[in-house]
């Protein structure tokens, strides 16, 4: 295992890291600084909490620190969150406390007076959402034209958001020479196309499996009727060991909703997602941290980018329609080399998103018989069995109707659903890996096209 002292990086922040109670680093991080370092594009696939941000923030001052200043922004790093470019920007201060870098953080959601004031002040690092990135721009309140270093985090997350469109237009708006950094946890099709379209030789790194779980994380399902999911989840929660616990609806309405059914039984909680104004979301997010109210119900928006320290458990109210998600998901618990845990409630509609996602994860997750509202019938075949079926189509019941539940997001270009059919999925998935080339020993290099 390196230390950070081998990885090249200058003694401010090694001071940083020292500051902040890093030892060692992961494995994302030995194996992407020394190249970004040395200027080279790079992809890097590495599950939640294993530490992309530092992966990237680390280099990207060092380089900074030893180029001239400029006005405009020489950095930019673009996030598919509020919360998640707020983290970024709390990190790059940190990391770079002991360099005379400046930065913001620009987003929706609020005033942006401050924002331009900060801009007009100049800063070296800029951290933007694609949207308020867009509108500053078209305003004339931001260049981007002195951008070396481009960073796309949690790319795959902004493709889920229809951000797409948005990026390439960003894209456009920077220079041709520079150096570009992609990093998420899954790699669907469209980002092998954003590779090869705008970076030149990039390294490819892949320290874990992409849409794999953190071995911290112990995962458990429940079945249960729909209709009883609520007084499951406060049986639940009944447990002390419950003590910092995010909850994940798959709707802003559902999120709410249970919000107050979980304050009507006592249980302290507050809910986040795309409605709440940025101060409703900073404020819930604040009285969770510190422990305020127990329980954060949240719609996938803070699927990715939330860093909260401790979360004892992850819980899937809706289980996620897309196998993917549900990785993200159950990232925020078991961080860093914590433990934690997640569990689901699955309803009968739900078992067929249950089984993609033990396709996605090649092998079952735990069933918890003993509970109070159990569902009837029982789990179905393992997601390594074929099933009897076309690949890609969901089968029909035996009353001659599709299962019910929400539908599936299609994939651009067509071709159904991700993650359908075991061993066929599993090959669907690999494909796009191999398309980028994360199937090569990492540090490789890799040639375009």
């Amino acid at each position: 295992m390196k230390s950070f002292n081998e990885l090249g990086l200058a003694e401010p922040l090694l001071r940083a890291i020292h500051e902040q109670g890093y030892q060692t680093p992961t494995p994302i991080q030995s194996q992407a600084i020394p190249p970004v370092l040395a200027g080279r594009d790079l992809i890097g696939c590495a599950q939640t909490g294993t530490g992309k941000t530092a992966a990237f923030a680390l280099p990207l001052l060092q380089t900074l620190a030893g180029q001239p200043r400029a006005r405009s922004p020489r950095a930019l790093v673009v996030s598919p969150t509020r919360e998640l470019a707020a983290q970024i920007g709390e990190d790059c201060r940190a990391y770079g406390r002991h360099l005379a870098l400046s930065g913001t953080v620009i987003f929706g959601g609020v005033s942006q007076e401050k924002q331009v004031a900060a801009l007009r002040r100049g800063v070296d690092i800029l951290v933007a959402t694609p949207g308020r990135l867009l509108d500053l721009l078209e305003q004339g309140h931001v260049r981007l034209d002195a951008v070396s270093i481009l960073v796309l985090d949690e790319a795959d997350r902004m493709l889920d958001m229809g951000f797409l469109p948005d990026v390439r237009r960003i894209i456009r708006s920077v220079p041709v020479k520079r150096q570009t950094l992609l990093f998420s946890a899954t790699m669907p099709r469209e980002i092998a196309e954003l590779a090869e379209r705008f970076m030149i030789d990039p390294i490819r790194v892949a320290v874990t499996p992409p849409a794999s779980a953190a071995e911290t994380v112990r995962q458990r399902v429940y079945l249960v009727g729909r209709d009883d999911k609520p007084q499951l989840l406060a049986h639940l929660l009944g447990d002390p060991a419950m003590a910092r616990v995010l909850v994940f609806t798959r709707t802003k309405h559902g999120a709410d909703r249970l919000c107050r059914r979980l304050e009507r039984d006592r249980i302290g909680a507050a809910a986040i997602h795309g409605n709440k104004s940025q101060n409703q979301r900073t404020r819930a997010l604040e009285q969770f941290r510190r422990g305020e109210v127990r329980v954060l119900v949240a719609s996938d928006i803070a699927a990715r980018g939330l860093d909260i320290d401790d979360v004892s458990h992850v819980v899937n109210f809706d289980v996620p329609n897309e196998p993917e998600t549900y990785v993200h998901r159950i990232g925020r618990t078991g961080r860093a080399g914590a433990s934690g845990q997640a569990l689901s409630l699955c309803a009968p509609e739900e078992r067929e998103f249950l089984r993609d996602i033990e396709a996605i994860l090649g092998r079952r997750v735990e069933v918890v018989g003993d509970h109070p509202f159990p569902s009837r019938g029982g789990h179905q075949a393992p997601a390594e069995e074929p099933r009897a079926q076309r690949p890609g189509r969901p089968g029909p019941r035996r009353d001659g109707r599709r299962p019910a539940g929400p539908p599936r997001r299609q994939q651009a270009g067509g071709g159904g659903s991700r993650g359908r059919g075991g061993p066929a999925a599993k090959s669907s998935y690999q494909a796009r890996l191999d398309a980028l080339g994360l199937t090569t020993p990492p540090g490789r290099r890799a040639s375009r096209g």
